[in-house]
């Protein structure tokens, strides 16, 4: 690889050079979903509800893809900490050769599942067809996303984050242009609806995976070819999957129990289903500026971790945090007064909006819950200490979320704002457990590169 076009990554490392471009590029992919909610909205209001049921399938396949985009993040910031630049085309080949694989994989299962999601989730027959539809062309180009995942990772590892956002922008201009064509401009005449969205977003995606890899070839960051797989790297790829696992089982634990809740919402009837997704659209807002900071300090973490520096990794994360926690709590307040006036760009549905604003109220509470376990998480998972945040995600999502949204929303009656309460508890318990996890220093030691810089895998051939 070509060390020039690696960005050193240290202590002195301004936050906001990472997560300034990560947050445009969050607020931009935000952006994405959102504008498939508002034109949807006012085309079919129950093809709204649909497509977020099909999201919530879809950001599970993106769970599982991230087995392996995690454990990249992980082990390239470690390796470029460490100085260890012999092992990266190994890593980088590895990584998009398995990810591809997986999501082949992946992407044919889910579709082959569609019917019996839809009864899981206890799709009504109004939106059932939209979602079945959105899953069979979304997901069915999964795999794009399994890619585009792993190559995210190395270039932001390698100090290159506003590619995600520049990329972003233009999957922005051609999801509109394409949803445009399809439900008000010249192909209207099909009659798509969704089903054109979905093909929007599968060709907005391919335009994605084909600029990323274009930038890291013209940029020279490393080198893709099977030669580097010659030995098959098996010690590697088992290291990474250890990492990836728990990492993606922590995610796919959340999102199976958020995926139950979201079954009691649907039984709740179809405004409770809208009334969640509109809000989550709101909700999207408010995270992205903590988010962002909590996935740069990831970086800045694996970089530290792996030099050795492991006090300035641990002040590090602290820092992130007095400027990640204000300005989250700033624009969840926000969200929460002006909701009532927001929600109209979606609705006029007036026990909509009313069921949306008791929802938004409770988001208070889910966000400061939220921010601390993005930044403690993240954190843990770039230092090698990957397990705990798993045990406590099964912990508190099954045994306090799960239970606590269905005793409020379901037992209690206070419907879809009780769901929303089990969330909020499962936040904020589980926050301040990894945050004095972090406190007490319990991910030291746990470094995928050991004190010698160096880790047992096989030698990566020489690129004659």
């Amino acid at each position: 690889m070509d060390k020039k076009s690696t960005v050193i990554i240290d202590e002195k490392t301004p936050l906001l050079v990472l997560a300034g471009p990560m947050f445009l590029e969050l607020f931009l992919n935000t952006m994405v979903n959102n504008v498939d909610t508002v034109m949807l909205s006012h085309y079919d209001e129950f093809a709204v509800g649909a497509v977020g049921n099909a999201n919530t399938i879809m950001f599970m396949m993106n769970i599982l893809f991230n087995v392996i985009a995690t454990a990249t993040s992980v082990v390239v910031a470690q390796y470029l900490g460490a100085k260890r630049y012999d092992k990266m085309n190994m890593i980088y080949t590895l990584a998009v050769t398995v990810n591809l694989v997986i999501g082949v994989v992946l992407s044919g299962a889910f579709c082959a599942a569609n019917p019996f999601i839809m009864d899981f989730l206890h799709v009504s027959s109004e939106m059932r067809p939209y979602s079945m539809i959105y899953i069979y062309i979304v997901g069915g180009g999964g795999f794009l996303m399994a890619v585009f995942n792993v190559m995210l990772q190395i270039l932001r590892c390698n100090g290159h984050p506003k590619i995600g956002m520049w990329i972003t922008l233009a999957i922005n201009v051609v999801n509109i242009i394409g949803n445009y064509l399809f439900l008000y401009g010249p192909l209207s005449y099909l009659h798509m609806g969704v089903a054109g969205v979905a093909i929007s977003t599968v060709v907005a995606r391919t335009v994605a995976v084909v600029a990323v890899f274009i930038f890291f070839f013209v940029r020279r960051i490393g080198k893709i070819s099977p030669r580097y797989l010659n030995p098959f790297p098996k010690k590697l790829l088992s290291k990474m999957i250890k990492i990836g696992l728990p990492t993606a089982g922590e995610n796919l634990t959340y999102n199976l129990y958020q995926t139950t809740l979201l079954s009691f919402v649907n039984a709740m009837g179809n405004d409770a289903v809208s009334a969640r997704a509109y809000c989550n659209t709101l909700i999207a807002f408010a995270i992205i500026f903590s988010n962002a900071c909590a996935m740069s300090t990831q970086i800045i973490t694996g970089h530290l971790v792996g030099a050795g520096k492991t006090e300035e990794a641990y002040k590090r994360v602290f820092k992130t945090l007095r400027t990640s926690m204000p300005i989250t709590i700033a624009l969840v307040i926000t969200n929460a007064v002006f909701c009532r006036f927001t929600l109209q760009i979606f609705t006029d549905n007036q026990n909509i909006i009313a069921l949306g604003q008791m929802i938004m109220l409770v988001d208070i509470l889910i966000e400061i819950g939220r921010c601390l376990n993005m930044t403690f998480v993240s954190s843990l998972k770039a230092a090698g200490a990957y397990i705990f945040p798993l045990l406590m995600g099964i912990l508190c999502n099954w045994g306090l979320g799960l239970t606590t949204g269905y005793i409020a929303g379901v037992v209690l009656g206070f419907g879809v704002a009780g769901i929303f309460v089990g969330t909020a508890a499962d936040e904020c318990i589980r926050g301040l457990i990894v945050m004095y996890y972090w406190y007490k220093k319990k991910w030291v030691g746990k470094s995928v590169v050991d004190k010698r810089n160096k880790i047992d895998i096989e030698e990566e051939p020489s690129p004659n």
